[in-house]
């Protein structure tokens, strides 16, 4: 059986603390799209980590952890995720890459730096890990697959004519220095040799997998607003982030996907540019963000400050809808302990228009939010793990939340580790 965990907003839900709750009882768990411009914060006995590549079963060494097809492979930074947990006291990963997997290579994110550079005050937010040109070159098909790097005249041949290009771009649009075929090439080649015992045929291994009844947990990044057909375009990531997407960036049948927990936060927050109608600011956003998660709201990947808003129950309805959510996961409703009044974004004002559908961004950017005002708790909720000892505020208002969204909250996370969970 396979389960999907994805987000429902704008990435920064908690899927990280949700995928590792789930992931002890997986057999398998797989990354199947996006690569190191996002990141899972989890804390368990081990202690606490950022997980940027590697699929958060990574700390359970009876789960088989899988870098799939769809992923943007970063290998540098691969490598030093593998020697962060390993000093961190966690044992060797027990990790298989797709030999269909391809690579970021270096231009790819110099051409993201500079492309930002050059966009100035237009630029789109990027993390500047390389993913857009990555995933460019990908569909121009002059990407670099895994499997490529085991033929080495061909290897050096792709590789200098997609450097000819590459340096026009360097020297002429950037004036950048040009790079080395020479050293790029032996830079693959220890690249090669450093992921040589992870390599395989994950799409053999997985039909094997399904066949022998194993349990699945497919794990996504960022979240629906992020999508590029779905989400806030064009200030989104380059791959899909929906469930759906997992039957592709993965390599097994979409009908195999049983269960999508769509993951998503008792607050809004987001990192990067693009529309956010429920966003708020100053003081108020700063003490909201420094109350988030369990070291403030800052990203994992780039540390830097999360934009901060009220729960969007328009956004979210339909990033469950997109999605495609069996169940909801909503995460760290104690963070708001300390409101006496929490305001709920329930419907956007378009052109003097009231709508609960969430529009295109051409008419996003025009919204205004339509709040709705619940009753805060204000006392301490984190770790009670039984619905009905929760503060009947703090219940009134996962069960608003829940009628709003029209999908099933299942799991309601007080706390940032694993065992701080509510099942209901």
């Amino acid at each position: 059986m396979v389960k999907a965990i994805v987000g429902g907003n704008w990435g920064d839900e908690g899927k990280g603390k949700i995928t590792d709750m789930f992931a002890g009882d997986a057999d398998v768990v797989i990354r199947y799209q996006g690569g190191a411009n996002a990141g899972h914060t989890i804390i368990n006995h081990y202690g606490k980590f950022a997980l940027h590549l590697l699929p958060s079963g990574v700390f359970n060494t009876h789960t088989v952890n899988i870098i799939a097809n769809g992923v943007a492979l970063n290998i540098p930074s691969l490598l030093k995720e593998i020697k962060h947990i390993r000093e961190g006291g966690v044992p060797g990963p027990n990790l298989l890459i797709s030999d269909r997997c391809q690579i970021v290579m270096p231009y790819h994110i110099l051409l993201d730096q500079y492309e930002e550079e050059r966009l100035s005050d237009r630029q789109f937010g990027s993390t500047k890990s390389g993913i857009a040109p990555f995933y460019s070159d990908k569909y121009a098909k002059i990407g670099f697959q895994v499997s490529e790097l085991y033929d080495e005249a061909y290897l050096r041949d792709k590789l200098e004519q997609v450097l000819t290009v590459k340096n026009l771009l360097f020297k002429h649009l950037y004036n950048k220095s040009e790079l080395s075929v020479d050293e790029l090439f032996a830079q693959m080649i220890e690249w090669r040799n450093a992921i040589d015992p992870y390599v395989t045929d994950t799409v053999e291994y997985l039909q094997k997998a399904l066949a022998d009844g194993k349990k699945i947990l497919l794990e996504g990044q960022l979240g629906a607003l992020k999508d590029p057909d779905f989400g806030i375009y064009p200030m989104t990531t380059s791959s899909s982030t929906l469930a759906g997407y997992g039957a592709v960036g993965a390599g097994i049948p979409p009908y195999e996907i049983k269960e999508i927990v769509v993951v998503t936060k008792a607050y809004s927050s987001a990192v990067g540019a693009g529309a956010f109608v429920s966003e708020i600011f100053g003081d108020e956003a700063h003490e909201m963000r420094q109350r988030g998660g369990d070291a403030g709201e800052y990203g994992a990947t780039t540390g830097r400050p999360r934009r901060m808003g009220w729960f969007d129950c328009v956004a979210t309805r339909y990033g469950c809808q997109v999605q495609g959510a069996t169940a909801v996961a909503f995460t760290a409703i104690d963070c708001l302990s300390y409101l006496d009044e929490i305001p709920v974004c329930v419907g956007y004002e378009i052109d003097g228009q009231i709508t609960q559908a969430f529009p295109a961004t051409t008419k996003l950017h025009r919204a205004k939010p339509v709040l709705k005002t619940l009753k805060g708790w204000k006392v301490p909720i984190r770790g009670i793990t039984e619905f009905n000892k929760l503060p009947q505020e703090a219940q009134d208002y996962v069960l608003f939340i829940e009628k709003e969204l029209g999908f099933p909250i299942k799991y309601v996370s007080n706390g940032p580790r694993r065992e701080e969970i509510i099942y209901r």
